[in-house]
């Protein structure tokens, strides 16, 4: 009888070791499998038009747009460097970004927005790519120059705005606009390094030391009273829901938030809404 016992209890056993679940975990939703590409084809970076300002409202026509004949973005042939930001493999299919080094060609086309005097030496200042979503439901490749210590960070940061599918109108250097701050944001042009003061005022911009970006101004105008810069954005002083706004606490902000960059927008007078930086100035 005890034999009898012991033989359906190791039947048993078996029977549960062969029930039990096995397999690797499903990768999570936005995010490509170790291994999976992650380049995307380069496009030319949206250029200004108007945007949807929601219902009852309509966004001007940015002016001061590059020219068209201004070639397309490239991202440049250089390895994406990790220093502690995000592993390539966990950005949405799509997504690509790129850090080089300022070579003299793009020193040379730098020449309206760094000077001899200005805060930071051009090998302290990286050149960025990165891809984005415009406001057509595409995919650009946009550029930005930003300080060497957070480039990785702004591919990162990018890297989920992708994934969030929030859209960016043009990301072109601020010497497609001769280096003018007004210009590039007439044009809701995102675009970061900038050897200037900062607006209405003296001193250097953090924009001087590549820590500071200038995301879509036109959606995120920057207000101080009456003041609404660029003119443009006027109609979304207000901060309506449209796509490209940025709102207080959304994800847009959590995203840059998580790699250390404060928001303009948390300010009481002015309030930058179009501004990120990474000391809160």
């Amino acid at each position: 009888m005890r034999r009898r016992r012991a033989g359906a209890a190791g039947v048993l056993l078996l029977a549960l070791a062969a029930c039990t679940a096995g397999g690797d975990p499903v990768p999570s939703p936005g995010r490509s499998p170790a291994g999976a590409a992650t380049s995307a084809a380069v496009s030319p970076p949206a250029t200004a038009a108007a945007a949807d300002a929601g219902p009852g409202a309509t966004a001007p026509d940015p002016a001061g747009a590059p020219d068209p004949a201004t070639p397309p973005v490239v991202a440049p042939e250089v390895a994406w460097a990790d220093h502690g930001a995000v592993a390539p493999d966990a950005y949405a299919l799509g997504y690509a970004g790129a850090v080089a080094p300022i070579t003299p060609e793009l020193a040379a086309r730098m020449a309206p927005s760094w000077r001899a005097g200005c805060p930071v030496p051009l090998e302290d200042l990286r050149y960025v790519t990165v891809t984005h979503r415009d406001f057509e439901g595409g995919i650009a490749t946009g550029e930005l120059v930003v300080h060497a210590d957070v480039a990785d960070g702004v591919v990162a940061v990018f890297g989920e705005l992708f994934a969030l599918g929030y859209p960016i109108r043009s990301m072109r250097l601020v010497d497609d606009f001769g280096g003018s701050d007004d210009a590039s944001m007439a044009a809701d042009n995102t675009s970061a390094f900038n050897c200037r003061p900062i607006s209405r005022g003296t001193g250097w911009s953090e924009h001087a030391y590549g820590r500071a970006i200038d995301l879509n101004p036109v959606e995120n105008p920057y207000v101080r009273g009456a003041l609404v810069l660029p003119s443009e954005g006027a109609p979304f002083a207000a901060r309506p829901d449209a796509p490209g706004v940025v709102h207080a606490g959304d994800a847009v902000v959590r995203a840059f938030a998580a790699h250390g960059w404060l928001w303009g927008g948390d300010w009481t007078s002015p309030v930058d809404y179009q501004h990120f930086s990474t000391t809160g100035r």
